[in-house]
């Protein structure tokens, strides 16, 4: 039960008399003996008893229509149509009428009446007290002095789609009724002087329920809106009670004699009789009769407080319209209460520091979010102003989202208000508007209080309550040397850079962090190793030297993070391991296990891997004192060479940085770099393997001999056994002129003639063998040349003689017809005519023919090829060999021919530089 003292009164009001529009000066004045009235749809209606309905525009016009010959008892007009319900009389006695009138629709410039019914509840007559209409026009009730109250069900504007019923009964006279609408579901709550009941109209058996055991005088009862839940209000004497349709609700302690009661838009208006004494004189005044002032007092349930009272004379009803509250009186005046704006209410709360009063009055006021916000920052601010840093606090963590956080936190700064901060902070996290420096300042306040506890439970929120930069949080916390906290924070939100920079830099806890990579996706892992390898090589070069074999493999993360990243086991994850090269620059003995594995495992790995690995193994070598060993690592070293994967270049600097000669030679021999095979010997003096090396690729490089030769000759040692075999090798394949053989050798003081005695002996015998068959072919070709002649003589003087008796194509015995050639093959006709290619041509030497044919198109074809001869010319090993071919081809045909006249020009197609470069090889290769 709420108290009526102890709710505080405001003028939330501001009262007005209304004036009349045509006489400013002069009050507006009602029509003379108001029975009834109500408000709706734009207008007042007032009912007089002289049977009139009046109707008040917004602009004060009054307009009159005759609904009763008698007068008007009732007035009700619905709020959502234009539907007027009256009752009143229209001749003496007890005979009240109910008239339901539309005042949009006209008859003879009078709202239309569409329906009239006696109001009498059976056959006795009784007097009508009060009347309700629900909103939908399906329901009316009708409540009367003898107890009883009439209900008409269906289309209360028409008789014949509606019946009526007497819904309820008793002794004591009706003084309320009202409909309740809530869902689907309709109550018709009735009050009587001495009891209150509820009916539910919407199940057919019409249940009815008693709420309390006293009612109420007339016209103070009235229906709430949503805001109450639509409670039906009773104002008794003592008490305001509000019931539900099945319980009595809250009540409040509103002493006096009720004379009215109503609800409109949230307030409710109680008219009591005011017992204050005329007489002002002080307390020593006897008269202390009452007047008769009636006092209007407007009551805020839901904010408790008083929000408009004064005095009256003689009301006869308030009511609401056009947003505006109004009392019309017995005297003829008519008052205007106007509600202050929602801004101006404040300000007066404001200036009286009732905060939490205008806190409830925003929010029944419906303020946005700024205006809620504002009044939380002026609160906050008054209570700081007050000492009460704890109180301030929290209504600034009620402004967050609209006041800026700096406005608040620049008050809290001092140490002493560090809590309140922290608090606040917090609340900005909470709600995911924390910006860096917040979460820094935070985490510095929780480090300055020394609240691990806090910290914790900052840090370790679940993942759907994270509301903070954790990238921020981690700077903060290893900066304020909480390494452990940074630590989890990181781990626990995949920050996987900060977490190994503080293992591995600050904490130095080197095996954690490798394990850690280990445990990441690929990518990142790869990422890491590359960021953090030299150091972890350097303090756990074994955990590191194994992890990267596994990067550079088919890279597995270990633990957790395999299933928790769902990573496809049968994806091949597999880093360059040419790049992690340089993580083992002081770790030459892991390095090394690293290559052997790599290529191992994967025989096609880049060319770097077997580069380096090539490296470390002639450093090996070249360093190691034990000949077994040595010898393990030559073939070590050799074996990697001959695997095809270094880099020739590469590798042969190597070699040669590490003299290493079994490789050196190798990339020479792959290398096709003969002479500098033989000039590796040579430098190294090492005769019979310079004549090895002369076997072995003269083949390939004829030079080679020429080489070994002039070697030879340069030395002052006796080297005759070695001559004599280069020689010997020369001399076999006619790779030197003699005379340049002799200008070779001229050069050596040791070489004497019998060196080169047998060399010259076996060249003469071969060129004079040489000159014997060349003048023998030459004797065979004359001989054979002067045949020919003689045949084609004969074949031109004396007849042809066939005397074939076969066929050269079947070997048939010949028959006519015939076909016989000057070669002396012959034919059947129609074997010719099968085989031969052409008519002029004889089979048999056609193939024989097409060569000798294809022989000097060839030569007619190269006859001018300049460029052609000049290339070969120089090319050739045997300048007069290939001379020879040209001229055998018509190339100098000029030169030969007898019948050019005297003067002509020897040198026809063979051009002048041509001869001069033919004349220099040849006296070269003389």
């Amino acid at each position: 039960m709420a108290a009526f003292l102890q709710w505080r009164k405001f003028v939330f009001f501001d009262k007005d008399t209304l004036k009349d529009p045509v006489d400013n000066g002069k009050n507006f004045v009602l029509p003379k003996g108001i029975s009834a009235c109500d408000s709706g749809r734009g207008h007042i209606v007032l009912g007089d008893m002289e049977g009139k309905i009046w109707l008040l525009t917004r602009s004060l016009q009054l307009t009159s229509f005759q609904a009763y010959k008698l007068r008007v008892t009732h007035l009700y007009q619905l709020k959502q149509h234009s539907i007027l319900v009256s009752v009143g009389q229209d001749e003496h006695g007890i005979n009240p009428l109910v008239k339901v009138w539309n005042l949009d629709k006209r008859d003879s410039g009078n709202p239309l009446c569409t329906r009239i019914f006696p109001a009498i509840p059976g056959n006795k007559p009784t007097e009508v007290s009060c009347l309700s209409v629900h909103e939908n026009l399906n329901f009316m009730a009708i409540g009367f002095t003898d107890g009883s109250v009439v209900l008409t069900k269906g289309d209360i504007t028409r008789d014949r789609h509606s019946k009526t019923l007497t819904l309820h009964e008793g002794t004591s006279p009706v003084t309320g009724l009202a409909f309740r609408q809530v869902a689907k579901v309709t109550n018709l709550f009735v009050a009587t002087l001495e009891k209150v009941h509820c009916y539910t109209l919407s199940i057919k058996e019409y249940p009815k329920v008693e709420l309390d055991t006293h009612g109420c005088a007339l016209r103070c009862s009235s229906l709430a809106d949503p805001s109450q839940d639509s409670q039906f209000i009773v104002a008794g004497d003592e008490c305001v009670y509000l019931y539900q349709p099945d319980e009595r609700g809250p009540c409040f302690a509103f002493d006096g004699h009720k004379l009215l009661a109503h609800w409109h838009r949230g307030y409710l208006f109680l008219l009591i009789r005011d017992i204050k004494s005329p007489n002002k004189a002080g307390f020593g005044s006897r008269d202390s009769s009452p007047s008769d002032k009636q006092l209007l007092t407007i009551y805020d349930l839901d904010n408790k407080f008083i929000a408009y009272s004064a005095s009256f004379d003689d009301v006869i009803d308030v009511v609401a319209e056009w947003g505006s509250f109004y009392i019309l009186t017995r005297d003829g005046k008519m008052f205007v209460l106007q509600e202050k704006d929602t801004q101006t209410k404040l300000e007066m709360l404001f200036k009286k520091n009732l905060f939490v009063m205008a806190i409830n009055l925003a929010k029944s006021q419906h303020l946005d979010s700024d205006g809620l916000s504002e009044i939380f920052r002026q609160y906050g601010d008054h209570l700081y102003l007050k000492g009460d840093h704890d109180g301030a606090i929290q209504q600034y963590i009620r402004t967050i989202g609209k006041l800026e956080p700096s406005y608040v936190i620049r008050k809290f700064l001092d140490a002493q208000r560090i809590h309140n901060l922290t608090a606040y902070l917090q609340a900005l996290h909470r709600q995911s508007l924390a910006n860096a420096d917040h979460t820094t300042l935070l985490l510095n306040c929780y480090t300055k209080l020394k609240d691990s506890s806090k910290l914790e439970e900052f840090i370790k929120s679940s993942e759907s309550e994270v509301h903070f930069d954790v990238e921020i949080a981690i700077k903060v916390l290893r900066q304020a040397g909480y390494h452990s906290h940074a630590v989890f924070l990181a781990e626990k939100h995949m920050h996987h850079e900060w977490y190994l920079k503080i293992q591995l830099e600050d904490l130095k806890n080197y095996q954690e962090g490798l394990r850690y990579i280990g445990r990441l996706p690929f990518e990142q892992a790869e990422s890491n190793m590359k960021r953090y390898g030299k150091t972890l090589m350097h303090h756990v070069p074994e955990g590191t030297t194994l992890l990267l074999k596994g990067l550079c493999t088919n890279y597995q993360p270990n633990g957790d993070t395999a299933e928790r990243d769902s990573l496809d086991r049968s994806q091949v994850n597999k880093a360059n391991s040419e790049e992690f090269i340089p993580i083992f620059a002081n770790n030459p003995r892991e390095l090394k296990a690293f290559l052997e594995h790599m290529i191992e495992v994967d025989p096609r790995s880049p060319q770097g891997v077997y580069d380096t690995l090539l490296e470390l193994r002639l450093q090996d070598w070249a360093h190691e004192q034990d000949l077994e060993r040595k010898k393990v690592l030559q073939g070590e070293a050799v074996s990697l060479l001959r695997s095809d994967n270094t880099v020739f270049d590469k590798a042969l600097v190597l070699c040669q940085m590490h003299n290493f000669k079994e490789g050196v030679l190798y990339l020479y021999e792959k290398g096709k770099l003969y002479q500098q095979i033989m000039h590796y010997h040579m430098q190294n003096e090492e005769y019979g393997k310079v004549v090895e090396a002369c076997k072995r690729y003269g083949d390939q490089e004829g030079c080679l001999w020429e080489q070994a030769l002039g070697y030879f000759a340069r030395k002052e040692e006796d080297c005759k056994a070695y001559i004599s075999e280069v020689l010997h090798h020369i001399d076999q394949n006619n790779l030197m002129p003699p005379l340049l053989v002799v200008q070779t050798l001229a050069h050596n003081s040791t070489a004497t003639l019998s060196v080169i005695k047998d060399y010259l002996i076996n060249k003469l015998q071969r060129e004079s063998q040489q000159i014997e068959d060349d003048e023998r072919k030459i004797r065979q070709y004359r001989e054979e040349t002067a045949h020919l002649r003689s045949e084609i003589q004969e074949l031109k003087t004396s007849a042809k003689i066939f005397q074939k008796t076969k066929c050269n194509m079947c070997n048939s015995p010949l028959e006519l017809p015939s076909v016989h050639f000057l070669c002396s093959h012959s034919f059947h006709q129609h074997c010719f005519e099968s085989y031969a290619e052409s008519e002029a041509e004889c089979p048999t030497c056609t193939p024989e023919n097409r060569k000798v044919m294809d022989m000097l198109r060839a030569q007619d074809q190269k006859r001018d090829l300049h460029d052609h001869f000049n290339r070969q010319l120089r090319t050739s090993n045997d300048g007069f060999s290939v001379v020879a071919d040209y001229f055998g081809r018509g190339v100098f045909n000029k030169l030969t021919l007898v019948t050019d006249p005297p003067g002509s020009k020897t040198i026809g197609s063979l051009e002048v530089n041509l001869q001069r470069d033919l004349l220099i090889h040849t006296k070269r290769n003389s």
